[in-house]
């Protein structure tokens, strides 16, 4: 009797042995929306991100893990400097030496055009990746990007498959030789070619927007782990608050169900290498997530930086200092700060013309700046690029909302809630709209007046505006624009300096002071 528990026991034993040998670990380290962040950025004089910290984050992660993979969700052109003269192969190099597996195509990657992405694709070591686009039409990209990559890591083959956002044909540079082919049909079928080659773990590197992989994610087949990027998306639970504006959205990882049943994972990793996204996940022996643990890694000055990655840096940064006195534009006379944040400004209003005229093809129909985010002024004769920096020196970018005239007059109404005394959450116009102000009157009731276009502004009506990412965020108390009804969002990726310069060059590189009664203050 003893011996056969005894056996029993054994056998259950091994068994479970078999089990646990069975299981299969992989730790996934992520980023996207980089942006040619190739230094790090400041908010609230604490730098975040910098690739040379990325990399000494990343090479810790990858030490510890027994079988890893590094992929990125896309967005790495466009943001700073580093993009306008690199365009994107200095962000190639280090990520060359950093160790990508692979990469999604995002939509800013076609913002120079075709020959521009080729150059970069051409100079990585990794697969660039999207199932739903057919480059075989395009001289310059065709075998440049593969809709899916088989990989092993540890013994095991894990299929790595690309999708880009399906808006790309209407807020990029895609040539007409790329043809965008349906989201969920293409990437179920790449999963069910992968799956009929014997591979189980599959991986979907979507620079799509996180709501686009929650609501697609119950359509797809075959895939275990959705890496997003796109809506600069932060996920996860954190013991302080973030940096900046935007907080946590979502659980990390996102918790899903595909159109069988199994598990399905989605992360993201908010934007600029700002965060290190970290997941592991614990397959079984049918390839089917079975656990899983991680969380992101806010990258922060505590993180040393890598020696190797910051002389890298350092380097591609020296043509970077020589564009800071390259002359921009001409003043006829001086563009004065003014009283950005109590009243009428002529570098308010210059820098909202700006970003209408840069986000016009997004369907914009009028642009807002904040008060507090006007620096300074253009002095009359030279503008170098390094005065537009000191105007702009936050390196925010251009976002797309939508919002109600109702929400739109109680973002005015909060930007003069305060006066006389002035605040930096006055939003500025562009020359297309006009508001009048009663500060006689009581704080949420003081514009008695809004019209866009010479039309009253209909408080019932949808409009879509420009503001930069630190106003859409919420910054300046504007509050209201995390409830705003409106869901469209989109952030460009274009530094508001960027769209300043490209603005002059529209009016011929000579600029002038305008000051045409956009907002008027009655005392």
């Amino acid at each position: 009797m003893f011996g056969s528990r005894w056996i029993t026991a054994a056998v259950g034993m091994a068994l479970a042995s078999l089990s646990l040998a069975a299981d299969y670990k992989l730790t996934i380290i992520h980023t996207n929306d980089l942006h040619a962040r190739v230094e790090p950025v400041v908010i609230s004089r604490q730098e975040y991100g910098g690739y040379a910290r990325l990399a000494t984050a990343i090479q810790e992660e990858l030490g510890a893990a027994e079988n890893a993979l590094l992929l990125d969700a896309g967005d790495v052109f466009q943001g700073t400097l580093y993009f306008n003269v690199y365009g994107g192969l200095a962000d190639a190099a280090i990520m060359n030496y950093i160790g990508y597996s692979a990469m999604a195509v995002g939509n800013h990657e076609f913002d120079r055009g075709a020959p521009t992405l080729a150059k970069f694709a051409q100079q990585l070591q990794f697969p660039l990746l999207s199932a739903n686009l057919d480059v075989a039409g395009d001289l310059d990209l065709k075998d440049l990007i593969r809709p899916s990559v088989v990989t092993e890591v540890g013994g095991e083959r894990i299929g790595i498959i690309g999708a880009t956002t399906p808006d790309l044909p209407s807020i990029s540079a895609m040539p007409e030789t790329v043809i965008m082919k349906d989201w969920v049909e293409s990437v179920n079928k790449e999963a069910e070619a992968l799956t009929a080659r014997g591979i189980n773990k599959i991986i979907l590197l979507s620079h799509s927007a996180y709501e686009v992989d929650v609501a697609n994610g119950p359509k797809l087949r075959h895939v275990d782990v959705i890496v997003g990027g796109h809506s600069h998306t932060p996920l996860g639970e954190f013991e302080n608050p973030l940096p900046g504006t935007r907080q946590p959205e979502g659980k990390y990882p996102t918790e899903l169900k595909d159109v069988d049943g199994n598990p399905l994972l989605v992360v993201q990793a908010w934007e600029w290498g700002k965060m290190l996204g970290r997941l592991e996940v614990t397959f079984d022996e049918n390839g089917v997530v079975k656990s899983h643990a991680g969380t992101p890694r806010l990258i922060d000055s505590t993180v040393a930086e890598d020696p190797i990655v910051a002389t890298m840096v350092q380097a591609f940064r020296v043509p970077i200092e020589e564009m800071m006195t390259k002359p921009i534009a001409t003043a006829e006379e001086a563009i004065p700060q003014g009283a950005s944040r109590s009243g009428e400004s002529a570098m308010g209003n210059f820098i909202a013309d700006a970003m209408l005229h840069a986000t016009k093809v997004n369907g914009v129909v009028a642009a807002f700046m904040n008060g507090g985010g006007v620096r300074a002024g253009y002095e009359a004769g030279k503008v170098t690029f390094g005065t537009a920096i000191t105007v702009q020196p936050f390196a925010n970018t251009l976002a797309v909302v939508d919002v109600k005239g109702a929400e739109l007059k109680s973002m005015l109404e909060h930007g003069v809630a305060t006066f006389p005394e002035g605040s930096g959450a006055l939003l500025h116009p562009s020359a297309n709209f006009r508001y009048v102000v009663d500060v006689t009157r009581p704080a949420g009731d003081r514009v008695v007046e809004a019209t866009l276009d010479g039309q009253a502004l209909d408080m019932s009506k949808t409009y879509r505006i420009c503001l930069n990412s630190f106003t859409a965020g919420g910054g300046d108390a504007h509050a209201n624009l995390k409830t705003r009804t409106g869901s469209y969002y989109y952030d460009t990726g274009l530094i508001d300096v960027d769209a300043s310069v490209e603005y002059i060059k529209s009016l011929g590189g000579t600029v002038k002071p305008v000051m045409d009664g956009r907002i008027t203050v009655r005392r």
